[in-house]
């Protein structure tokens, strides 16, 4: 139960920024490229690092990224990406800068095949029984390898299975929201208008 009186998965209820990106963001369905691409981007980011880390962050890594638009951050160079590796307000790590650069063309590439959203969304299932407990939780599936490979084949790095699943249950494709959070059934029901 959380401080204002609802029940919410226990990380969600750690402190404000948590609480907000929980209850608001966490598991709601993200369909559009621009969206999945920040998604995708944050998680890779996240690997290593704590996501109180990624949140206290996000607003400084989407202005150094042009708001995660694909089509400007496939053009940055090496000349772009050098005073980020200065910023304070991104993760400075020179190899995921580099694979937003390179997810981003990637996902731009994807657009005449099959485009990044309706990858991401094919590997949708029928959600099962609510996770009761953290122990229940998965940190990558069947279906997080395959998309990593999928993703990996379409020239996206910094896509391991963990980062994928993470995405995955940030996008709403999987709702590992626990059994009693007050957002579960918010989460399920709008999954299902997914088309």
């Amino acid at each position: 139960m959380g401080a204002d009186g609802k029940p919410r998965c226990g990380w969600g209820d750690s402190d404000d920024r948590y609480r907000l990106y929980h209850d608001t963001e966490w598991g709601r369905p993200v369909v559009d490229e621009h969206g999945l691409f920040e998604r995708l981007s944050l998680e890779g980011l996240q690997s290593g690092l704590s996501w109180a880390l990624i949140l206290r962050k996000r607003e400084g890594i989407r202005d150094a990224f042009a708001g995660f638009d694909p089509d400007v951050v496939a053009g940055f160079g090496a000349g772009d990406l050098a005073p980020l590796l200065e910023d304070a307000r991104v993760i400075r790590n020179r190899r995921k800068l580099e694979a937003i650069v390179g997810n981003a063309a990637a996902t731009v590439s994807m657009r005449d095949d099959v485009p990044l959203h309706e990858l991401v969304w094919s590997f949708r299932r029928q959600t099962g029984a609510a996770p009761r407990s953290y122990a229940d939780v998965l940190s990558s599936s069947p279906d997080s390898k395959e998309l990593a490979k999928a993703l990996k084949r379409r020239g996206f790095v910094f896509v391991g299975p963990t980062t994928v699943y993470s995405t995955m249950q940030a996008v709403g494709v999987v709702n590992d929201h626990l059994a009693g959070c007050f957002v579960r059934d918010e989460v399920e029901a709008a999954r299902r208008d997914v088309t």
